[in-house]
């Protein structure tokens, strides 16, 4: 199953973090904190949305960084996905 965003919204999957400190200190699954990094899975056409044209700026493959709380969370096929507006992304990771 594919999902495709109407209007300015985006398909992301947060990138996996690290298990361990730069110490080595191993954290457990209850202490690790919400990653804000993830890759665009598929992007919305943009276009008029509510009086303003919107221009997309992102493109499946980018790595971004989003707000903390932002977008709705989704498990299709397994897989955890969140759809964001395009205005919850604060920066493209290059």
């Amino acid at each position: 199953m594919t999902i495709k965003p109407l209007a300015d919204r985006v398909v992301i999957k947060n990138v996996e973090t690290e298990e361990t400190t730069k110490s080595g200190i191993v954290l457990p699954g209850s202490a690790k904190e919400k990653p804000q990094i993830a890759e665009v899975v598929s992007v919305g056409p943009g276009g008029n949305v509510d009086g303003k044209d919107i221009v997309m700026h992102v493109k499946a493959g980018d790595k971004v960084v989003y707000q903390k709380y932002a977008g709705t969370e989704i498990k299709v096929d397994g897989e955890e996905y969140i759809i964001v507006r395009q205005s919850d992304i604060l920066a493209v990771v290059e």
